[in-house]
């Protein structure tokens, strides 16, 4: 790294790899519900849609995970898109599983498509996940690379369960650099107030750049998945459906 890298390179400075503080659990799942990020939210579903196109052409249905589901805001979206899919949201924390179930719950009291018969939330740990080797059409993962301690075995085992013809769409926030932060944070977050805005700009200090998501993916068994940036918040990687 040349010295001006080195300057201008805002350190990494990782979040605990679980959010289950109740507080946190509220202020996530309160912000979740306002406009701003639902918005955010249909824009990774539609993202998951156009990954999906050749499946969904052929009115195909499969099983799909979300792994980081949180109180399973995602989940439900895609699920109301996708009527023949079946779906499994994990996370490691029981608050969040508490609040996805409670939603989808609320879901069929309002009279909406039952939910409960397809989606399916589980107290699990991405980087040991349990489902069988190459049993899922479509995994996805929103918000959660910046809580990972080892990436690298996060994407292994979502090598492993991924159909070879399976859609994968992981997205997360971007770090930007050290200058840039202050004024990246007070913007893109200025939706945001009190503990929320707190969480939010740690998880941007916590966030990858896409040179280092191109060094993890180099060294993890994840194959054919392409790098995106998505303006100037956040970045990921895809992989169509075959």
């Amino acid at each position: 790294m040349s010295w001006l890298n080195h300057l201008l390179e805002l350190p990494r400075v990782p979040e605990p790899e679980v959010m289950d503080d109740s507080g946190e659990v509220e202020a996530y799942s309160s912000a979740a519900a306002q406009k701003y990020l639902d918005s955010i939210d249909d824009t990774f579903v539609e993202h998951a849609m156009r990954l999906l196109a050749p499946k969904i052409s052929r009115q195909e249905g499969g099983n799909a995970l979300d792994i980081g589901c949180g109180p399973g805001q995602i989940v439900l979206k895609l699920a109301q898109r996708l009527p023949h899919w079946q779906f499994a949201g994990i996370d490691r924390s029981p608050n969040m599983i508490r609040q996805g179930r409670a939603a989808r719950d609320e879901s069929a009291r309002r009279g909406r498509d039952d939910l409960s018969t397809r989606v399916q939330f589980f107290l699990a740990d991405g980087n040991a996940l349990p489902f069988p080797d190459a049993s899922i059409d479509f995994v996805s993962c929103n918000s959660v690379l910046h809580h990972l301690q080892e990436p690298a075995r996060f994407f292994g085992e979502i090598a492993r369960v991924a159909k070879t013809d399976a859609a994968i769409l992981l997205r997360d926030l971007a770090r930007p650099f050290r200058l840039v932060y202050p004024i990246h944070v007070r913007w893109y977050g200025r939706h945001y107030s009190g503990l929320m805005y707190k969480l939010y700009c740690d998880s941007v200090r916590a966030a990858y750049t896409p040179e280092e998501l191109a060094q993890i993916l180099n060294r993890s068994p994840l194959k054919n998945v392409g790098i995106f940036r998505r303006g100037r918040t956040h970045l990921g990687f895809e992989r169509f459906a075959q």
